[in-house]
């Protein structure tokens, strides 16, 4: 209806199209277009109508960044009748949408001109006595404050922790300082570190 109302007035090649020109193109009878623009609202446009506008009042209220879920039951609170699938229509023809939480830390950067650390144990992260193979990890961790970068050494044999460290940033002396936290928790012995 919508394309037929915005359409209808339009000239092409000299003449007009008008509605039956583009009903007969859409293979949709004209009576059905004149059918519809005649008809009463229905009972779900005329609630759509007088609940899209409280809804984006609650949304605008809530700082522009509930989600249908968020906006559902905030609409329960203010007593609007509602379902949650009806909140998600409407939000989706208001044009209004949740804030979504993405992952803005990047832990690495790869140089792809650097040729890649070679795997010192083919994938194989078993051992067979203790401290003959630890294995590093270097993670973050959100947290109100910002991001906490930690680093951990495991011990292949047993799954235990031996060393860790935890800084706000991601420098080298991080991991140097897990290392040795973990050969002073181990009495200072030799072991293949793999990263």
């Amino acid at each position: 209806m919508a394309f037929i109302n915005g359409n209808k007035d339009d000239v092409v090649a000299g003449r007009r199209l008008g509605v039956e020109r583009i009903c007969k193109v859409l293979q949709v009878a004209p009576s059905t277009y004149y059918a519809a623009n005649s008809r009463p609202a229905s009972a779900r446009q005329r609630r759509d109508a007088e609940i899209a506008p409280r809804l984006l009042e609650l949304w605008e209220d809530n700082y522009s960044v509930y989600g249908a879920r968020k906006l559902w039951k905030a609409a329960q609170r203010a007593g609007i009748q509602i379902g949650r699938d009806q909140v998600a229509r409407l939000m989706k023809v208001l044009g209004i949408e949740g804030v979504r939480r993405e992952k803005r830390v990047k832990t690495t950067k790869p140089d792809p001109r650097m040729p890649r650390h070679p795997d010192l144990v083919n994938r194989v992260f078993n051992s067979a006595a203790p401290n003959e193979l630890w294995v590093t990890d270097l993670t973050f961790v959100p947290t109100w404050q910002g991001v906490a970068y930690v680093c951990f050494i495991i011990d292949a044999y047993s799954r235990a922790i031996v060393g860790w460290r935890c800084a706000s940033n991601m420098k080298t002396e991080t991991v140097l300082d897990a290392i040795e936290m973990a050969r002073w928790s181990r009495g200072r012995v030799e072991s293949r570190i793999v990263v």
